[in-house]
Formats: C-alpha cells, sequence, structure tokens
C-alpha cells in the first residue's frame, strides 16, 4: 500500500482492480480546507488518461508490473509472435498492444514486454534502433544551410524527420522515445 502523498511519476497503483500509471501529479494546499493531491492517471491497459483527486492520507495498492525481454519473431496477420530468449516460449500479441511499438521493431529484435497479472499489455522496443531509409526525397547540394529537415520513410515503416544530407538506402539511428533522428551510421 502506498498513500498518495508518495506519489511519483511513473508510479504504477491498483484503483478497483484497475491499473493506472501516474503521468502527472500535484500537492495542492490551499487557503481554506484541507490539503489534496490532484493526479492525472492513464489506464495500462486502456490507454484511457483520467484526472483524479486523492486525499493525501489516501492508501492506493502499488501493482507490481513484470518486465521481461522477449524476441520480436514475426506476425502473422493481426498476431504478432514474441519469444522468450531463456525458455523459448512463444506468445502471441494482438495488434492493439503492440501497434506503437510495431513502428521501431523489426524481425528478431529484443523488446520488453510488460506483464500485468501474467497478462502481457504493452510492449516497448529498444530505446535506439538503426533502420535503413527506404523511401525519401533526395537533398540537393547546398541545401543544409538553413538546417532544414524532411519526412523519411525506414524500413519499419515509420515517418521520421531527417537533416537534408540523408538519402535512401542510409541506416540511421534512432530514439524511439521521441521518433527522432539521431545520427547516420
Amino acid at each position: 500500500m502506498v498513500s498518495a502523498g508518495e506519489f511519483r511519476k511513473g508510479m504504477t497503483i491498483d484503483i478497483d482492480g484497475q491499473v493506472f500509471t501516474v503521468v502527472d501529479f500535484q500537492h495542492v494546499k490551499p487557503g481554506k480546507g484541507a490539503a489534496f493531491v490532484r493526479t492525472r492517471l492513464k489506464n495500462v491497459i486502456t490507454g484511457a488518461v483520467v484526472e483524479r483527486t486523492f486525499n493525501p492520507t489516501e492508501k492506493v495498492d502499488e501493482a507490481v508490473i513484470e518486465r521481461k525481454d522477449m524476441q520480436y519473431l514475426y506476425n502473422d496477420g493481426n498476431l504478432y509472435y514474441f519469444m522468450d530468449t531463456e525458455t523459448y516460449e512463444q506468445i502471441p500479441l494482438n495488434y492493439d498492444k503492440v501497434e506503437d511499438a510495431m513502428k521501431f521493431l523489426k524481425e528478431n529484435m529484443i523488446a520488453t514486454i510488460k506483464f500485468y497479472k501474467g497478462e502481457a499489455f504493452s510492449v516497448e522496443p529498444p530505446t535506439f534502433v538503426e533502420l535503413e531509409v527506404v523511401e525519401t526525397e533526395p537533398g540537393f547540394k547546398g541545401d543544409t544551410a538553413t538546417g532544414g529537415s524532411k519526412p523519411a520513410k525506414v524500413e519499419t515503416g515509420a515517418i521520421i524527420q531527417v537533416p537534408l544530407f540523408v538519402n535512401q538506402g542510409d541506416v540511421i539511428k534512432i530514439d524511439t522515445r521521441t521518433s527522432e533522428y539521431l545520427e547516420r551510421v
């Protein structure tokens, strides 16, 4: 159990059988009346964001989220298969659970899968990935003075803003947390 006064960003809590991540919190001490904690919570299963206030002494259960590194194998229609590299057990996940991560995952990459009570609910790609640019407008000599950018499609289908000097066939490093270009490899 954790009290609302101890909330921190990223903490996972269980409220009425639903698991939420604390997105933002603020301790409010009005001139009149009792203090309270204003929070923004994101449901880890549905992705819905709700705002809720708590008494600072109110207790809630802290949810234990298990993280496991698994290898992405292949997809078959709407199912994406991941394998535990220790036990070789394979689990299929629906597209809605892997949707955001698939922009950066290609076959045989290792991803972090989050479980709550044995049920997988989210997939995180590696923080940095190296992917090949498969489609982009050609850059022109002398075009880099402004430091502009252009859209480029990488091999997984994601569209990333890249500097003008990046060409089709280049391998680039991407930060998956922000979808930003980092460097040409």
